[in-house]
């Protein structure tokens, strides 16, 4: 199996998916645990809600399970999060604090992964972002997650349904962030935050160059709003994603809209 998947599209915005993925190599699997195997903190279906949502996407699409090794993780090694709980690179434990390992990978072993798997999105993904720059003059990556509603171990009380992040408007024209902002802050039914608990993974910081007309933002959705359950199988819920995907196409669509006014503008 490919590591990534891409498929090009004509639009400015690129989707980049680091969790949607679930192949998990032979030798990894014979190392994790009955709850590593579970394999719980995927985002689930995340690639099937935003396939189509708006004409002309780019997706760059991380095929590979996040305990192979995390695509949104600095390949250093370096917490995202300082001072907050949070999983790393390789993570050792899923998202409730438990341990997934039989047998945890040494430092040998993380940096064959990060040369087999991490390396390969991010070569592709700074195709694409080359790719649409010279097509485009700007481009917008926008991240795509998901994540279950409720997890001590992470954050306190009920994740609000959409969380965008910027890193306190440090990646994005302002313009950027206000657009989407005030679409999912209107987008009925739904609740949102700015920058709250996920401002922004490491490739949302990485790649951000406002001045370089690379703007980059993140959506985390809380899972209740798509699924069924936040419970196995994880069921994909039509109705609720069909209402969902309308909120996303106009969100993307003012983004899309907005940046052919963004070139040299930073």
């Amino acid at each position: 199996m490919n590591s990534v998947s891409v498929i090009e599209g004509r639009s400015p915005i690129i989707l980049g998916l680091p969790h949607t993925g679930t192949f998990v190599p032979p030798n990894v699997w014979a190392d994790l645990n009955p709850i590593g195997r579970d394999l719980a903190d995927t985002d689930w279906h995340v690639d099937q809600l935003y396939d189509g949502v708006i004409d002309g996407l780019t997706m760059v699409r991380a095929n590979f399970h996040r305990y192979v090794i995390d695509a949104n993780r600095d390949p250093s090694g370096a917490s995202l999060y300082p001072g907050q709980n949070t999983t790393t690179l390789v993570p050792l434990t899923d998202f409730e604090g438990r341990d997934i390992w039989q047998s945890a990978p040494d430092a040998d072993e993380i940096e064959a992964r990060r040369e087999a798997f991490h390396a390969p999105y991010h070569v592709a993904m700074q195709a694409q972002i080359e790719r649409v720059l010279a097509t485009h003059g700007v481009v917008i990556l926008f991240d795509c997650h998901s994540i279950r509603g409720r997890i001590p171990f992470l954050f306190d009380g009920l994740l609000p349904d959409l969380n965008v992040g910027t890193d306190y408007g440090v990646t994005c024209d302002p313009r950027i962030e206000a657009a989407m902002w005030q679409d999912c802050e209107n987008a009925p039914g739904y609740s949102a935050v700015l920058n709250g608990r996920f401002r922004g993974g490491w490739t949302v910081r990485h790649y951000s160059a406002p001045d370089q007309n690379c703007h980059t933002i993140q959506l985390e959705l809380a899972q209740s709003t798509y699924l069924s359950a936040e419970t196995p199988p994880w069921t994909y819920d039509p109705d609720k994603a069909g209402a969902l995907r309308e909120q996303l196409s106009q969100i993307l669509q003012t983004l899309a809209d907005l940046a052919p006014t963004l070139k040299g503008t930073s």
